[in-house]
C-alpha cells in the first residue's frame, strides 16, 4: 500500500491541543479541547482524503480512520 499523508491530533503542553500533518513544521488548527481539535481535524481528512490519528497525552494512538477511496475495502 502506498504511503498515505496523515493528519494528527496531538497535545501541546496541559492546556491545548494541536491539529497538525505529518512532517508539517506549522499546525493547521489550535483548539482547547480534544473534541474540538478531533472535530476540525476530520474535516481537513474528509475534505483532502487524508488518514486520521487520534494521540493520548501519553503519546498513544487512541483512534486513527482513513478518508481516501479504497478500491480494497474490507469485507463485512
Amino acid at each position: 500500500m502506498p504511503n498515505r499523508k496523515q493528519v494528527w491530533v496531538s497535545p501541546n503542553g496541559n492546556w491545548w491541543w494541536r491539529v497538525h500533518r505529518e512532517w508539517s513544521q506549522r499546525d493547521s488548527a489550535h483548539a482547547g479541547t480534544k473534541s474540538e481539535a478531533m472535530a476540525k481535524a476530520l474535516d481537513i481528512a474528509r475534505n483532502q482524503g487524508l488518514e486520521l490519528k487520534i494521540q493520548n497525552r501519553d503519546g498513544k494512538i487512541s483512534w486513527g480512520n482513513s478518508y481516501w477511496w479504497d478500491p480494497f475495502p474490507p469485507k463485512k
